[in-house]
């Protein structure tokens, strides 16, 4: 079966295309710029990376140029739309309402619709993406796989907030996590390489892109994650602050004069590795330290420190842990990220073999040294053959 794969931002439409009988990608892209005159797609097949400009007024508009190209005789995988069997959908914010991935009905909608408020950014996106591909692909089935599922299993002594007990009731305040399908992939994954069961394997999956969180995960389950009611709390990021003080929030609002709108968009976009260093890209941040600044030295620094602490808590609330995951961006081709964090932390067993990190980018490997108690894995994420996956098996019944 052939499964096309959506991510819908409110501008963009992202696809990738797998045939399920051996999980080969046959084809992705990315259409840009949707509403604007100057619209494109960029079409990568066989290694090759092709742009086709197309002006998308709407969704709609990019899925049906999206559809030529995938049919066509030169550019395309496919001859008709009848050999696709289905579509997965990314959809950020499930609440507490889905905690799996879901075949989408008319009820699963407007469930999504209601976690709008809480996903404001991402959900209503993510339904521009399943609305155009009902519109053009009328009767063919759709799944929904959330970013928040995977950390449903959290108890409430983790996901609660220490705040009056009306606002989770009224508002659904809680910590929901994000990068779900992320981390389930690479957990999974990890059991695999290291020949054992999810039963009984405690992992630590670090997620380290310009966006990044960390899950505990015992026995194929999330039990704490970092990321909150947004994917603003926890470590800090490219551009967005993390952990901080509350009463910061406040503080600022008073002295600066700014409306919440504002104090929303220095929080997640004027802050982490850019608000210090000056550059939201980890590799920017290298060069700037590299050559004597200070500031991205530090910046840098601060962010190895808060994925060293959240490990150290995990393995605290995991009472120790079998591995270590190393995924994303950062996790997968920063060697000196990985060596950093974990430097020093040989008395909770961690230790890498330095040789093996040095320079290994996107490749599954074992870094850890002969002695150490944990292991250090690094693991290649793939969300999109995680959702072909839970949508092969939902339109089958397996």
């Amino acid at each position: 079966m052939i499964i096309l794969v959506v991510n819908c931002g409110s501008s963009s439409l992202k696809y990738q295309v797998l045939d399920m009988t051996n999980e080969k990608v046959l084809c992705k892209g990315n259409a840009e710029k949707i509403g604007l005159k100057d619209s494109f797609i960029g079409h990568k097949k066989n290694g090759q990376t092709t742009k086709v400009e197309a002006y998308c007024k709407d969704h709609s508009d990019a899925f049906k140029e999206i559809i030529r190209i995938l049919t066509d005789p030169e550019l395309g995988v496919i001859k008709s739309t009848d050999e696709i069997g289905a579509i997965g959908h990314r959809v950020v914010h499930g609440a507490q309402k889905f905690s799996s991935s879901m075949l989408i009905t008319d009820e699963v909608i407007k469930g999504v619709e209601e976690c709008v408020p809480l996903g404001p950014l991402h959900n209503p996106a993510n339904l521009l993406g399943i609305r155009a591909c009902m519109q053009v692909m009328p009767g063919k089935k759709n799944v929904a796989v959330f970013d928040t599922a995977f950390h449903q299993t959290m108890a409430p002594s983790a996901y609660m907030y220490a705040l009056p007990y009306e606002y989770y009731t009224k508002y659904g305040i809680r910590k929901y996590g994000f990068h779900g399908t992320s981390h389930r992939f690479v957990t999974k994954r990890a059991a695999e390489f290291l020949g054992r069961d999810e039963k009984g394997l405690k992992l630590i999956s670090c997620h380290v892109g310009s966006g990044a969180s960390i899950a505990a995960v015992k026995d194929g389950k999330c039990v704490d994650t970092t990321m909150g009611l947004t994917p603003l709390e926890g470590l800090m990021m490219g551009t967005r602050c993390g952990d901080l003080d509350p009463a910061v929030v406040t503080f600022i609002q008073k002295r600066e004069g700014l409306e919440p709108e504002e104090l929303d968009t220095l929080m997640n976009k004027k802050s982490g590795l850019l608000g210090i260093g000056g550059f939201s890209d980890a590799r920017d941040i290298h060069a700037a330290a590299a050559s004597g600044d200070e500031k991205a030295k530090l910046a840098f620094e601060m962010f190895v420190h808060r994925v060293k602490k959240y490990i150290g808590a995990y393995m605290a609330e995991l009472n120790g842990a079998d591995a270590i995951i190393f995924t994303a961006g950062l996790g997968e081709n920063d060697d000196l990220f990985r060596e950093m964090t974990c430097a020093d932390m040989d008395y909770l067993g961690i230790k890498l073999d330095v040789e093996k990190n040095r320079g290994l980018r996107g490749k599954e490997a074992d870094l850890s040294a002969p002695d150490s108690k944990v292991k250090i894995l690094l693991i290649p994420t793939d969300e999109e053959l995680m959702i072909a996956r839970d949508t092969y098996d939902i339109v089958t019944g397996k």
